[in-house]
């Protein structure tokens, strides 16, 4: 009878069928070849970098002679009957389980993708203490695992000081800071870095000497690079390295611009300038009843703006037309920015955070109108004594993410980034990461890029 061995394993001793009781007779062996096979414990068949996969041996045979494994021809050593697999190259990986007996030998193969290391997570950007460190990137992977200085250790070099906004597109990672930095070994106001590794694939510095402490960037294409400053909005140039200032964009808010329907929206007191690709000026204002505190992209590709009047109000906007698809009113909490540089509200479908820059979380139901306080996170997060910039939704799972230091001078160090859920209908603490931020400048989804 044929066994099924689970390696590591003993190696047994060769079954053999004697054809008479003559010691001289012929030995006639009955082995046959084993047969291996690779069951992947994890169920994954990509992964990201530096992820761990298993995998584990299983081996039919009536005797096993040797065992091994190889990773793209490459053999590894194990300690027990499973492979855990840590790749830090990306693309295809080949691993091959082999087994021999008498017969010969048997091989089971099974290939892996793996992927960026950064592909599908969270961002938090710290801005840096203000000329005394350049910025950072905390890296935050779906299964909660923290990378703090995710640019230097892919790099080798740091970010601009005071780092203020990031954006994705097209596989690149754009990333804007208000000085070059401290240092030789930091990069420069624009970094373009791979999105999923974070390897940085240029830096402009010199190219951007007319802007005055940049604050943010969206991006349409290479040509196309919107950056706002204490001006107004410039576009940039990547190609031909030329910087030019969009007329009709002075007061633009020290605010998150947006990207819907192939256009950049941009905030500017009441209004929202519209800008496009090419376009030397403003192709569009749409003027709201109050000052705007915050627009977020809908998951149908229009925008939720945020106003503060009273009552303060949240208004969809079609963001092809620019017209107003539907405007509701707030009837709990308030709809500021606070003194940050992020939103005043998130969106996850048409569920709605705001916290008016305080630890005091409110929802709004779109479709229904309805609103609701949350939580103080106060009453769950000890040392939330700040709210550095905005609260944020994650786009798949609903957590909402704040982020707060105890004070300033050196209690700056002593912080929180905090994650919420409140699917159930009783606020919860899901998780709360300490002392990762230096002055964080917001929170970004890799699921909100695609």
């Amino acid at each position: 009878m044929k066994k099924i061995i689970y390696l590591p394993f003993v190696l047994l001793i060769s079954l053999f069928v004697i054809s008479c009781s003559n010691e001289d007779d012929p030995v006639i062996s009955q082995t046959e070849l084993p047969k291996v096979a690779i069951i992947n414990l994890s169920n994954e068949n990509s992964m990201a970098q530096e992820d761990t996969l298993k995998l584990k041996a299983v081996i039919e045979s009536e005797a096993v002679s040797s065992f091994s494994w190889r990773v793209n021809g490459e053999p590894v050593e194990v300690s027990d009957s499973v492979l855990r697999f840590v790749p830090t190259e990306t693309g295809a990986h080949l691993i091959t389980l082999l087994a021999a007996n008498e017969e010969g030998e048997t091989k089971a193969d099974m290939t892996i993708q793996v992927y960026g290391k950064y592909r599908h997570g969270t961002w938090v950007l710290n801005e840096g203490s203000a000329f005394a460190e350049n910025g950072s990137l905390v890296f935050i992977s779906p299964k909660g695992v923290v990378t703090d200085s995710a640019y230097f250790r892919a790099n080798g070099t740091y970010l601009g000081s005071a780092t203020q906004d990031l954006f994705v597109k097209d596989g690149k990672m754009y990333i804007i800071s208000q000085n070059r930095g401290i240092g030789e070994r930091s990069d420069g106001k624009l970094i373009v870095a791979n999105s999923e590794t974070l390897e940085r694939e240029a830096a402009y510095n010199d190219e951007l000497d007319e802007l005055s402490w940049p604050t943010h960037v969206r991006v349409l294409d290479d040509r196309n690079i919107f950056i706002r400053d204490n001006r107004g909005v410039y576009r940039f140039n990547s190609t031909t390295k030329e910087l030019n200032y969009i007329e009709g964009t002075q007061g633009a808010n020290k605010n998150q611009m947006v990207v819907a329907d192939g256009k950049v929206f941009v905030i500017a007191g009441r209004n929202l300038l519209v800008l496009q690709a090419n376009n030397p000026g403003v192709s569009q204002t749409i003027e709201m009843d109050a000052s705007i505190s915050g627009i977020v992209k809908s998951k149908d590709g229009n925008l939720f703006v945020s106003t503060t009047g009273s009552p303060g109000k949240i208004t969809k906007i079609d963001a092809e037309t620019g017209g107003v698809i539907k405007v509701n009113e707030v009837t709990q909490g308030s709809l500021g920015a606070g003194w940050g540089a992020t939103p005043g509200i998130t969106a996850k479908g048409d569920t709605l955070y705001y916290s008016n820059a305080s630890t005091r979380i409110y929802r709004h139901i779109f479709s229904t109108g309805e609103s609701q306080f949350m939580v103080d996170a106060k009453t769950m997060v000890d040392d939330a004594n700040i709210v550095y910039n905005n609260i944020a939704v994650h786009p798949v799972t609903g957590d909402v993410y704040l982020n707060t230091i105890k004070g300033y001078g050196t209690d700056y160090l002593i912080n929180n980034i905090s994650v919420f859920n409140f699917d159930s209908g009783t606020p919860g603490l899901k998780t709360n990461y300490k002392d990762y931020t230096k002055f964080p400048a917001g929170i970004f989804f890799t699921d909100n890029f695609k």
